[in-house]
């Protein structure tokens, strides 16, 4: 449940706090090769595609966006009667991308904890 919610970009708004929207998503379901443009609260649209996509194994994107190089790997293992999801970021091509991917886990983990938030209160519902 947690990997189909987190990988599929049309929740992305949902859960990831910098976004207000997503567009141009091709193809509609997610796959390698999966791309849409992220459109950011600053304003910043990034191009993305979905690179890795292990089904509820790991999966990772790639953005792009003048320059930059943003990727994001999400990892799910089994953990009781649901998963644990562990991230890695890394930030290329900035001038502050060292210091954006430093700070880039804290981002990262506040943003699961509200997709996970987001998943208990439908696992509740059903």
């Amino acid at each position: 449940m947690a990997f189909d919610f987190l990988v599929d970009p049309a929740n992305r708004p949902l859960w990831q706090s910098s976004l207000k929207r997503v567009e141009d998503v091709e193809p509609a379901r997610p796959v390698v090769g999966q791309t849409w443009v992220d459109v950011t609260a600053p304003g910043i649209r990034p191009r993305m595609e979905t690179t890795v996509l292990d089904r509820a194994r790991t999966w990772t994107e790639t953005g792009r966006w003048r320059g930059i190089t943003a990727e994001l790997t999400l990892g799910f293992e089994p953990d009781g009667g649901g998963c644990r999801v562990s991230a890695q970021a890394q930030v290329r091509g900035a001038v502050l991308g060292g210091v954006v991917t430093l700070l880039a886990p804290y981002v990262v983990a506040s943003d699961l904890k509200k997709a996970a938030a987001i998943l208990s209160e439908r696992a509740v519902g059903q």
